[in-house]
């Protein structure tokens, strides 16, 4: 090899060294920024998950039974009755349920989704227009395909408010609020007792806040308008917003004046913290 050509094979290699930093430098780089990006977007995730968890879910379900076969007429007001209060609940923040003239199964798999649903920062609420019957020191809800002859097929063919209640209990929603508006007379209860006994006392577990249309063992007549009594003055208090023990009992309150003491609606409270209408966050 002579003097030139080793000259030129010097000037080669420098040049791929060169080549060979220039494309780590490169390499590095773009491996630093691939890990920012990485960074950032991890951090961008974490944000969002903190925010989800700190947020207070609600949970409405709406059931409205107004056509059973075995009833003289249809229950008009209570449809109307879930339909304005879906509406009302969803603009406060609640993801609603609703079902319409339900059957035995259609009420156990509507409870069941909200079962599924529930955590433990959820407040929870359960609506039932219909017919009610007590048995057993418990209250029932009747689907529209209710078959009952005797008290005993209460149990079987209703669903247990106290039930649903404690579902709500176990499963650790945060707060649970029930309306119930199903102290009617009905067409069951004449086949094996002599009168109407209304619903029975609904006891409240912890947290829980709950609103009945007339006291234990009485039944109310349905008006002429809309929606029910007790719902079309809850709907306006509602509409007004405040904490949820405020809206039940002003709607108990102005019920029991406006029919001079012929219906008295029950409010039954334990709850540990203010639930608010109005606010989508708790």
């Amino acid at each position: 090899m002579n003097v030139r050509q080793l000259d030129i094979s010097r000037r080669t290699i420098a040049v791929a060294a060169a080549l060979i930093g220039t494309v780590s430098l490169v390499i590095g780089a773009h491996a630093a920024l691939n890990m920012r990006a990485l960074d950032a977007a991890k951090a961008v995730t974490t944000d969002q998950v903190t925010g989800s968890i700190g947020q207070t879910s609600r949970l409405a379900l709406v059931i409205g039974n107004g056509h059973y076969p075995d009833a003289s007429a249809p229950l008009t007001q209570s449809i109307n009755d879930a339909r304005a209060l879906s509406s009302s609940l969803r603009k406060n923040g609640f993801d609603v349920d609703m079902v319409e003239d339900a059957t035995k199964d259609d009420m156990v798999r509507a409870v069941n989704r909200l079962k599924s649903r529930i955590k433990r920062d959820t407040v929870v609420m359960l609506f039932f227009g219909g017919f009610g019957v007590q048995a057993g020191r418990e209250s029932y809800m009747l689907p529209v395909d209710a078959a009952i002859w005797k008290e005993s097929d209460v149990r079987r063919q209703g669903v247990s408010i106290e039930g649903v209640l404690e579902m709500m209990k176990e499963q650790g929603a945060k707060a649970k609020l029930v309306v119930v508006d199903a102290s009617r007379r009905n067409p069951y209860e004449r086949r094996f007792r002599s009168y109407s006994h209304g619903l029975a006392p609904i006891s409240a577990p912890d947290n829980a806040l709950i609103l009945s249309s007339a006291s234990p063992g009485k039944v109310v007549d349905d008006g002429k308008g809309e929606h029910s009594v007790l719902i079309g003055e809850l709907l306006g208090n509602l509409n007004a917003q405040g904490s949820a023990e405020s809206v039940f009992n002003k709607t108990r309150v102005a019920i029991s004046r406006a029919s001079e003491g012929d219906q008295v609606p029950t409010v039954s409270s334990s709850l540990l913290e203010d639930v608010h209408f109005g606010e989508a966050g708790g």
